[in-house]
């Protein structure tokens, strides 16, 4: 048996995220791991979710601040973090994840233009309490992401932002993958066939390798 692993899923709005941590757990279940959990950022516990719905919501009459998104953030990614992967990885538990750590590099960072060193002083204190042992990025195009996420739902109040807010968020990503060691890059411009064979090829790889 596999020790257990911290796997994170990023990308933009779009990228297949969701379906994409379903097409991981039904690999992991191949290679007999049953012990498996998914969560997202933000969400997952009570108070995580209900900061989530904080973030996503457009407020006509009060707009949120870039500063006051990031700590909203992190507040619940730190409540995710105590209350279910840390103790999730004790017991050896699998972790796939629908963002950490790496999205507000791109999406704060990049997006919103905070201080980087702001962001990572916060990674910093979420690292020391586990670090994901794989990153895969799902890399769509803006305009196909987009127009997917409109095809699924009317747009919240992260995916109503621009075109160039988005270029943007994509270029840190790979500005900051670069330094990532472990991590896979799917091409998400395919469709869910195409993508879910080339994650299970690479997924396969790198599981046997760890």
């Amino acid at each position: 048996m596999k020790k257990n692993k911290f796997i994170v899923i990023e990308g933009l709005e779009g990228s297949g995220k969701t379906t994409a941590c379903q097409i991981i757990k039904k690999i992991l279940l191949s290679h007999n791991i049953k012990k498996i959990i998914i969560v997202r950022q933000p969400g997952s516990t009570l108070i995580s979710e209900k900061i989530r719905s904080i973030i996503k919501k457009d407020y006509k009459t009060e707009k949120l601040n870039k500063f006051s998104e990031l700590f909203l953030l992190y507040s619940a990614r730190f409540q995710l973090m105590e209350n279910i992967i840390k103790p999730s990885l004790k017991k050896g538990v699998w972790i796939i994840s629908d963002r950490h750590n790496l999205s507000s590099i791109a999406y704060q960072g990049g997006g919103r233009n905070i201080d980087q060193s702001l962001i990572q002083m916060l990674n910093n204190l979420i690292n020391k309490i586990s670090k994901p042992d794989l990153t895969i990025f799902l890399d769509v195009s803006v305009e196909i992401g987009l127009k997917r996420a409109l095809l699924r739902s009317n747009f919240d109040r992260i995916e109503k932002q621009s075109k160039k807010f988005f270029l943007k968020v994509r270029k840190y990503y790979f500005k900051f993958l670069l330094s990532e060691k472990n991590k896979i890059i799917i091409n998400a411009n395919n469709n869910i066939k195409v993508m879910k064979e080339n994650i299970k090829n690479q997924l396969n790889t790198w599981i046997n390798k760890n």
